[in-house]
Order: structure tokens, then C-alpha cells, then sequence
């Protein structure tokens, strides 16, 4: 250990936290959901130390209705296993107990250590990033293991109590987003953090403090270390929570939308007439309005919608070069994807939908001889609504875009069924017997 975690050591120990009593805080046990009390309770009946901790915590605290509710205690994961007949272990680079109830599942977890302290269980290091944690501690450890604090509050189940080492309350209370510890160092230990400040930020309307802020720049080329996979689901945290158009712009202004998106931000760098933004802006939008209307959102849609305009620009030039715009789409497509999965990954059946939506711009821009054909594709809905998003951004569309919706009118009207006496097996009834000889 050197002299500069022995110094961050002893203070941490030196610590006191802030204790809140129950008449001092807003967290009742009315807004906790039914599973995650008996979780905590059977995990203190078992004399285990027990907390809920994290953004169920922060959210009530903020008057918000927390998503999900996540636990933390001493009991380690296989003793958690024990105790839950319906629990299942993940995760290797944090070992994880998941308890499942019909309709939830209760996330709980291990009070974590530093990776100095000699414990039970692993942890390993690599080029200063965390990427195995399994090192176990007590509170007073696990604490200084977490991001922001305000996520690093904790409420005791013994006797209703919050309990606060790191001043996350008065940090909710001046909208302050602010990283525990060295800010260098917990970036170095895991760069996703970055995409994590900017998240919070949009979602809670803080704002990300100073030094949080300072690093980035320096250290945000870090995330090209981060397997793709993973960015996916930070992709999917940061757009798909009701705040992409706001998370849009602070990834932008702190130059990390091009880690998860390189061609798009190349582009709208490039453009003078800042059309690629504006279209990204108009498809967040309508994205945060599907979400807070309680419909839902495909990520494929936003995977067309963020890489629209550098596949566009690549069919360009190959219909440049003679060849037909839909051979074009198809060549283009599947090359920005290609290029796309090596920063982001994306699953099959997103990325497919995208060049499904992107394809079928060519055929809604015409008259179509067969209408039924192209309105029955399973794909059509998408196609139509990128179609109106397009308009919306600024393209003239209008003529396209009423024949289509003029075609879907017509598709919905109740078919009168013909009498029965029109039907051809009918009509053979009818016909006259033959003369018998």
C-alpha cells in the first residue's frame, strides 16, 4: 500500500457518518416496495446487517418514484442464497445476488473493500481499471467503493434511518452531482463512470460538479478500452430513460457522444447546416414523449435514427457510381453497421430492423401499384413513423407521407362482405340443370 492510499485510509476511518433519524428524513416504509422489505428483513432476522442503498434511496429523498430498489448487507452471496429459495448468483466482475419475485427482482449485494484489504472473495486490477470486485468489507469499506454520493446513502431497515458518510444529502439538496474520491482515480477504475455522471445529471437535473467535470477531457479515450457490449447497455441507460434529448446534449458537450456513436459525431462536426443534429434532436424528442406517454421504444428505431444520415451519405456515393438506390441503402447499411459494432455493439435484431427501416424509405417514397404488399411488411410501422420524423426535421415529404396515411386509412375500414347469394360457390347453385335426355 503507498503513502497516498494510507493517507486516503485513515481518513476514511476517521469518518464519522452523518446519522438521520426517522422524524429527519422522508423515506417511509409505504414507498418501498413489499419485496425489497422482505428482503430486508429476513436478511436482519438472520442477524445480518441489512440496508436498502442507491437510487432507491436517492429517489425518495428527491420525491421521486424510484425504478427499482437494491440492497446491500454483509451476508455474503452464498449466504444470501441460503436465505432466498429464489435466488440466482451473477456476474463475475461483481458477484451479485438477484432474488426473484413474481413481478421483481431485488438486486442485493456484498459490502465491498478496497482491493489492499486482505479479505474473503477476489478482486483484480488492470492498468488501474477495476475488472474483478469481489473483495469483501463492512460499511464503512463499501462506502468509499461507490460513484456519486448521492448513491452512496444508505437506509437502515434496525431503526429507520439514513445514514450518510460522503454528504450526499446536502449534495441532493444543492442539486450537486459529485464523485466520491479522487475523480482521476475513479475514472481510471472504471471509465463507464463518465457516461454515468452525464445519465445522472439528465435524469435527476443536477448539475455535474467542477471536479467531476475537470477529468474528462484527459481520460475520456479510456472508453475505447470498454468492450462494446457493455457500451451497448449504457446506450440503452442513456437514451431509453425519458431524458435522451438532455443526455444528448451534455454528451456532447463533454465530447463522449463520439465514443458511442464515432461516425454520427464526425458528421455533425463536418456539417454546416447542422441537419444530422437537428434530426438526432427530433427523433430524442419524440423518444422522451413516447416514454412519458407510457409507449414503448425500440432501440433499432433510435440505432436508424443515430446512424441515418452516414449511411445516407455513403448510399450517395455509391448511386454516384451508378448503382440502384436501393442497392446502394442495402451496401451502405451494412457497412455503417459493420463499422458501428466495433465501438457499440448491437444485437442482431436491432441492427437488422435498422437497415429494415432504412430500406423501406425507397419504397414509401413512391406511388405504390401494390400498396397492400409494402403495408403488410412487419416492418412498415417503423419505416412510416421514421418517415414523419424525416418531415419533421425539415425534408419534404408531404405528398409521400399523405398517401401513405391515406393508404392505412383506407387498410383500417371494416370490408362489407358480399351477400351470399354474389359468392361464386352460390352462383354455381344457381346454375340451371342440365336437360336430362
Amino acid at each position: 500500500m503507498n503513502k497516498k492510499q494510507e493517507i486516503a485510509t485513515v481518513s476514511r476511518l476517521n469518518t464519522k457518518p452523518r446519522i438521520i433519524p426517522r422524524d429527519q428524513h422522508t423515506i417511509s416504509r409505504d414507498l418501498i416496495s413489499e419485496n425489497a422489505l422482505k428482503v430486508l428483513y429476513r436478511l436482519k432476522n438472520a442477524g445480518y446487517k441489512s440496508y436498502l442503498v442507491g437510487g432507491g434511496v436517492r429517489d425518495i429523498l428527491l420525491g421521486r418514484q424510484p425504478k427499482d430498489f437494491d440492497v446491500v448487507t454483509d451476508a455474503k452471496p452464498e449466504q444470501i442464497r441460503e436465505l432466498f429459495r429464489h435466488c440466482r448468483l451473477i456476474g463475475r466482475r461483481f458477484r451479485l445476488a438477484h432474488v426473484h419475485f413474481r413481478n421483481e427482482i431485488i438486486e442485493v449485494s456484498t459490502f465491498r473493500a478496497p482491493h489492499h484489504v486482505s479479505d474473503e472473495g477476489e478482486g483484480h486490477v488492470q492498468d488501474g481499471r477495476i475488472v474483478r470486485d469481489n473483495v469483501y468489507g463492512d460499511i464503512d469499506d463499501d462506502v468509499w467503493r461507490r460513484d456519486f454520493t448521492v448513491n452512496a446513502l444508505f437506509y437502515n431497515i434496525a431503526d429507520f434511518s439514513v445514514v450518510d458518510y460522503v454528504g450526499g444529502v446536502n449534495d441532493l439538496n444543492e442539486r450537486k452531482l459529485r464523485l466520491i474520491g479522487d475523480p482521476v482515480q475513479r475514472y481510471i477504475e472504471d471509465p463507464v463512470r463518465m457516461l454515468r455522471a452525464v445519465r445522472f445529471a439528465s435524469k435527476l437535473g443536477l448539475d455535474i460538479h467542477a471536479d467531476a467535470v475537470a477529468p474528462i477531457p484527459k481520460y475520456a479515450d479510456m472508453l475505447e478500452n470498454i468492450p462494446p457490449a457493455r457500451l451497448f447497455e449504457e446506450v440503452l441507460k442513456l437514451f431509453m430513460a425519458g431524458h435522451a434529448i438532455k443526455t444528448f446534449e451534455l454528451l456532447r458537450q463533454h465530447r463522449l457522444f463520439k465514443y458511442l456513436f464515432p461516425q454520427t459525431d464526425k458528421l455533425i462536426d463536418s456539417e454546416a447546416n447542422n441537419y444530422s443534429a437537428c434530426f438526432i434532436k427530433q427523433a430524442l424528442v419524440n423518444t422522451d414523449q413516447r416514454l412519458a406517454e407510457g409507449n414503448t421504444v425500440s432501440p433499432g428505431f433510435l440505432l436508424a435514427a443515430f446512424l441515418w444520415e452516414p449511411m445516407r451519405r455513403e448510399a450517395e456515393e455509391h448511386m454516384g457510381h451508378g448503382l440502384p438506390e436501393m442497392e446502394a441503402i442495402q451496401l451502405a447499411g451494412d457497412a455503417v453497421i459493420s463499422r458501428q459494432i466495433a465501438s457499440t455493439s448491437m444485437p442482431k435484431r436491432f441492427s437488422q430492423m435498422a437497415r429494415d427501416i432504412w430500406s423501406l424509405q425507397v419504397r414509401l417514397k413512391k406511388i405504390a401499384k401494390r400498396p397492400f404488399k409494402v403495408l403488410s411488411n412487419n416492418r412498415f410501422r417503423a419505416a412510416y413513423d421514421f418517415l414523419l420524423l424525416r418531415a419533421q426535421a425539415g425534408e419534404q415529404l408531404s405528398e409521400c407521407i399523405e398517401y401513405w396515411t391515406q393508404q392505412q386509412l383506407e387498410e383500417s375500414m371494416p370490408i362489407i362482405n358480399k351477400p351470399r347469394s354474389d359468392t361464386k360457390q352460390n352462383r354455381r347453385r344457381r346454375r340451371r340443370p342440365r336437360d336430362k335426355d
